[in-house]
């Protein structure tokens, strides 16, 4: 079900011809940023892929991928992605890729079981980045590593925009917290999950929550995540699961926290088996992708995806996504929004 969120005394900063200004803006530069920061080649992607390979990101498991008939090819089935994350993999090890270098790419996708608000759309378009790391990276140091890279590129582009548009103050921190989804519950007991991060986002400005589908000791995850992709069944030194993480950030306009990045590094060949068999999906061994991978024809890697739209909402201070991308909303949506300071493309 859709879900409006009406900010008290909204009013967008910005008029239509600068905010497609600072988009543009926003774009260049921070993917600029972030393939220096990390040493990323840009690569073409797909839209879609075949059905039935494995390569398709599955998300929490439970979302239906958009697909269609391909005439010449005996109707064999093809979707639209939900996200890069297999395929990424699939090409470092096509290209070969050297060890601490990577790709990235324009991630366009459909993903028609969202429940469509301010944050969410039918339309995903996020950077998908992919970096080859050897066995011995494998740790949440280096986990933590390639956050700050990141987040410092983040943060360089908080200024740009306030330097175009004083009118912007930025709000970002100079550094990001860390904080395990198992801290985050012991923390701020008795919230739910979401509670948790707004809690964190508030008093933090910025965090990175480690272990995104590993069980804590509620019993239950913080979030869901698919088993073959991001590693969330490995031990780490201090005793707690997961090597990947959710990068959120405290959106002072809706009052709330906002994801702008899910990341993580790759499940070996170990924890694909485990997290396959914890989630009862171990058919999948029998895959395209799962079967290079157990054959070990992938290599090490750490990726993710960063959303285009919303780092353009927070940043632009906008209360709608639907103010940053044009895509089809419900039309009561569109009225209330549009009464609220908040027209949508």
């Amino acid at each position: 079900m859709s879900y409006l969120i009406k900010p008290a005394g909204y009013q967008a900063l910005l008029d239509l011809q600068q905010t497609e200004m600072g988009i543009k803006r926003i774009k260049d530069f921070f993917q600029q940023n972030l393939s220096s920061e990390l040493k990323l080649r840009r690569v073409t992607a797909p839209l879609f892929v075949l059905k039935g390979m494995g390569i398709n990101d599955d998300l929490n498991g439970v979302e239906r991928a958009v697909n269609f008939p391909i005439k010449d090819m005996q109707d064999a089935s093809a979707e639209i992605v939900h996200s890069l994350a297999k395929w990424k993999r699939l090409t470092l090890a096509d290209y070969y890729i050297n060890e601490g270098y990577g790709i990235y790419t324009d991630m366009n996708a459909i993903r028609a079981d969202e429940e469509l608000g301010n944050l969410h759309s039918l339309y995903v378009d996020q950077w998908d980045w992919e970096r080859v790391m050897t066995p011995k990276d494998r740790n949440v140091e280096f986990l933590k590593k390639v956050v700050n890279r990141i987040y410092s590129a983040m943060v360089r582009t908080e200024y740009l925009v306030y330097e175009a548009f004083p009118v912007i103050t930025p709000v970002l921190p100079e550094e990001i917290t860390f904080l395990h989804a198992e801290e985050l519950l012991q923390r701020y007991p008795g919230l739910t999950a979401k509670e948790r991060e707004d809690s964190a986002a508030k008093e933090f400005g910025a965090v990175f929550i480690i272990g995104i589908g590993c069980k804590l000791s509620s019993g239950e995850p913080h979030d869901g995540r698919a088993p073959d992709y991001d590693d969330w069944i490995t031990e780490t030194e201090n005793g707690y699961r997961g090597l990947n993480g959710d990068l959120i950030v405290w959106n002072p306009v809706l009052q709330r926290s906002v994801e702008l990045s899910s990341m993580g590094i790759r499940v070996d060949r170990e924890a694909l088996l485990e997290q396959l068999r914890i989630s009862g999906q171990e058919s999948r061994q029998e895959l395209y992708f799962h079967k290079r991978l157990l054959a070990g024809e992938l290599p090490q890697s750490i990726g993710g995806g960063i959303g285009q739209s919303r780092l353009c909402m927070f940043y632009l201070r906008k209360g709608h996504i639907g103010e940053i991308q044009a895509a089809i909303w419900p039309q009561e949506m569109r009225l209330e929004a549009e009464k609220n300071g908040m027209p949508l493309i």
